[in-house]
């Protein structure tokens, strides 16, 4: 695909991400089976040839914006949080980024902005926190909210310690 064309994608839809893919490597992760990570280049919008290799471990942490708009991804968690941040710092925290490392103008990324990213958070990701178990209000500042979730992945860690012996 032209690199023209891949700048005029629309990568804050669902259908931009490779949920098969994902879904396939959850599985093989919770099976125990490494998986291969592939590598993405943002600036050119691409997968590079290299990937990183993933190793099973008790707890995998799914992290996206979209990642509760799959039925599918949805039955592969066993606990769902959903880091409820305000539209203004969204924004200045993508604008930041993108011209810092995606070599993106401060014109681009408004102009992508109020073309995809809005419209798409509203339609797909705003819509989809109610399928969380957990809502963390305030970006992710809300220690009480980290506390419990925290607690919950020690417990599990625990269980996961108990239940090979001693050995992780």
């Amino acid at each position: 695909m032209p690199l023209d064309y891949r700048n005029a994608a629309n990568f804050d839809h669902p259908d931009a991400v490779d949920n098969e893919l994902l879904i396939n490597h959850l599985k093989k992760l919770n099976a125990g089976e490494p998986v291969e990570l592939p590598i993405y280049d943002f600036r050119t919008h691409a997968r590079l040839p290299d990937t990183t290799p993933i190793s099973p471990k008790p707890i995998v942490i799914v992290e996206g914006i979209l990642i509760f708009t799959e039925p599918r991804l949805l039955e592969q968690m066993d606990i769902k949080v959903f880091v409820d941040t305000p539209d203004d710092i969204r924004f200045i925290r993508r604008l930041r980024r993108d011209i810092a490392e995606r070599g993106r103008t401060l014109d681009s990324v408004i102009e992508q902005y109020i073309a995809t990213v809005r419209p798409m958070h509203i339609q797909f990701v705003e819509s989809s926190k109610r399928f969380a178990d957990v809502i963390i209000p305030e970006g992710g500042h809300n220690l009480v909210s980290i506390d419990l979730i925290s607690g919950k992945i020690r417990e599990r860690l625990a269980r996961s310690f108990d239940s090979v012996g001693g050995q992780s």
